[in-house]
């Protein structure tokens, strides 16, 4: 399953919609998501972001030996893009594969 994590874009087709962390993190421990895209802000940081998924990520990658689907971020929070994107990077080095 394609898995999008946002609070505010619609869903595009063929994707399951998700509004917060654990949702996802729920999703990528049953080993189904085969792809997932990743805003940052969710309307509410202290419930957690998009890169709060990705530091799950890059700890299961690390001490699981999980595998990752691939991984897109469509956020407009410029910032926050850039330190998405270095720690899919960082997930990508673990696994040993491009994401």
């Amino acid at each position: 399953m394609k898995v999008f994590l946002d609070d505010e874009r619609a869903t595009p087709d063929g994707w399951v919609r998700t509004y917060w962390p654990e949702e996802v993190i729920a999703l990528l421990e049953t080993g189904q998501v085969t792809e997932l895209s990743l805003d940052h802000d969710l309307g509410d940081d202290a419930h957690g972001t998009g890169y709060t998924v990705l530091l799950w990520l890059e700890e299961q990658v690390a001490t699981r030996g999980f595998v990752p689907p691939p991984l897109r971020v469509h956020s407009a929070n410029a910032s926050a893009r850039l330190k998405m994107e270095a720690a899919i990077a960082s997930v990508a080095r673990l696994a040993r594969r491009d994401l």
